[in-house]
C-alpha cells in the first residue's frame, strides 16, 4: 500500500494548538502511534498511525474545545484507549457510553483540545 492516498476532498493536514509542544507530541506518539517528526528549526510535525494525516502542533493558548470543529480518531480498542490517554496525561470528557450504537469517547489533551476517539464495529 501506498500512502499517502491522493484525492481531492481528502483532510490531509491538521494544525493542533499546544501549550507544551514536547508535552503534547509526547501524548499523541505514546497514546496513538503517531510519528513525530523535528524540524531544524526545533517544530514537531506528525504522520498519523496509518501515514495518510500529517500535521503539526503550534504554540499557543488557543485550544478546539466543544464550541468548534471535533476530530475523531480511529482506535482498535477504545477501552484500553481510555486507559492510555489518562495515563499520558489527557482527561476524559465524554466516557464510552455502553451499549451505545458507535464506540465514542471524548477526551481533552495536555494542550487544551477536544478530540474524539471512534471504534469500528463492537467488540
Amino acid at each position: 500500500m501506498t500512502h499517502p492516498t491522493f484525492g481531492h476532498g481528502k483532510i490531509c493536514y491538521i494544525v493542533i494548538p499546544a501549550i507544551d509542544i514536547d508535552k503534547s507530541a509526547e501524548f499523541y506518539r505514546e497514546v496513538f502511534a503517531w510519528n513525530v517528526r523535528r524540524g531544524t528549526d526545533g517544530s514537531a510535525s506528525f504522520d498519523d498511525g496509518v501515514g495518510e494525516v500529517s500535521g503539526m502542533w503550534t504554540p499557543g493558548p488557543r485550544h478546539m474545545d466543544s464550541t468548534g470543529l471535533m476530530i475523531h480518531i480511529m482506535v482498535l480498542d477504545a477501552a484500553a484507549t481510555v486507559e492510555e490517554i489518562t495515563a499520558h496525561g489527557g482527561e476524559i470528557v465524554q466516557p464510552i457510553v455502553p451499549g451505545a450504537r458507535e464506540i465514542t469517547a471524548v477526551f481533552r489533551d495536555p494542550g487544551g483540545n477536544l478530540f474524539g476517539i471512534y471504534q469500528h464495529g463492537r467488540s
